[in-house]
């Protein structure tokens, strides 16, 4: 791997860990108190599976955008495909703002539909650009896809 590919994948991971500590920041005080006091469905795993989880998920977002980024942004469709994910990303941190730190599910529900048509938009950029990149982004919408259906029972359960 040449020099700056590892800068870009350094620089990539910490990016989108940033998102992750940022959305960590309205979520973690919000689980033991709010959260916990919330009607959810049988179906709601365990507070303790969501951090590593995320963890992953964040590191696979980090290694896509790698992926397409190293490619150049003179190459076509390249700076759109990031952009279409920085926005993602801001999209990814509203939810933890919305859900969790004003905690209002019903308007969390309402961008997280935004959020995953968003990701799916990244999935296809990032496809063009690089197979992979957009692969890694799956385990990413599935998760999304589930946590939309929570983010729906908890609305629904506690309104």
């Amino acid at each position: 791997m040449k020099i700056l590919d590892g800068l870009k994948l350094f620089l990539s991971i910490i990016f989108t860990g940033l998102a992750g500590l940022i959305g960590s920041a309205y979520t973690a005080p919000a689980i033991q108190t709010w959260y916990s006091s919330l009607q959810k469905t049988a179906l709601n795993p365990p507070d303790w599976i969501f951090a590593p989880v995320w963890s992953v998920l964040y590191l696979l977002m980090a290694i896509s955008l790698f992926l397409v980024w190293r490619l150049g942004l003179k190459r076509p469709g390249v700076r759109r495909a990031i952009g279409i994910f920085i926005f993602q990303l801001v999209l990814n941190v509203a939810w933890s703002f919305i859900f969790f730190g004003l905690k209002i599910p019903s308007l969390a529900l309402a961008e997280i539909i935004i959020l995953w048509l968003f990701i799916i938009w990244t999935m296809f950029a990032f496809v063009k650009i690089s197979r992979p990149a957009g692969l890694l982004l799956l385990p990413y919408f599935f998760w999304v896809t589930f946590a939309a259906y929570l983010n729906f029972e908890i609305w629904r359960l506690n309104m």
